[in-house]
Parts: structure tokens; sequence; C-alpha cells
């Protein structure tokens, strides 16, 4: 199994603004503010956290093939 990876590049869909963020491993990340523009992501129907939804990474554990863990708002 490949190792995985925490960096990913979070593109906001508003304002096409893209910024690296470090994905947390203990929950799954459901809000998330552009840097730019201020708009809160969420994630696309289907999908446990914004890094599956708009980051070029998915969420560590999509990556390890476990359900998602618990959500935060952070």
């Amino acid at each position: 199994m490949a190792d995985v990876k925490l960096e990913s590049t979070v593109t906001c869909p508003h304002c096409r603004f893209s910024s690296t963020e470090i994905m947390p491993t203990s929950f799954c990340l459901i809000r998330y503010q552009c840097r730019n523009c201020n708009v809160v992501l969420v994630p696309k129907e289907g999908d446990d956290c914004v890094f599956c939804s708009w980051g070029d990474t998915k969420c560590p554990s999509r990556q390890s093939g476990s359900d998602g863990g618990s959500q935060s708002n952070v």
C-alpha cells in the first residue's frame, strides 16, 4: 500500500484561487473558507470532506480505503 499523502491543494470553484493545506488525519473537514474570496466550501454530494471535492488529493481516510472519520467544521 502506498504512503498516505497529507498535503492537498484546494482550488476554490468560485474564484479559482488555490492553496496547499495539510489534511487532518483524525477527522473529515466539512467546511473550508477560501483564503481569497472568503466563500465557504462544503463537500459535493457523495464526498466526505472538502479535500475529496475540491482538493487535488483525496483525504487520508479515502486514500487508506476506510470510510471517512468524524466530521469537523474547523
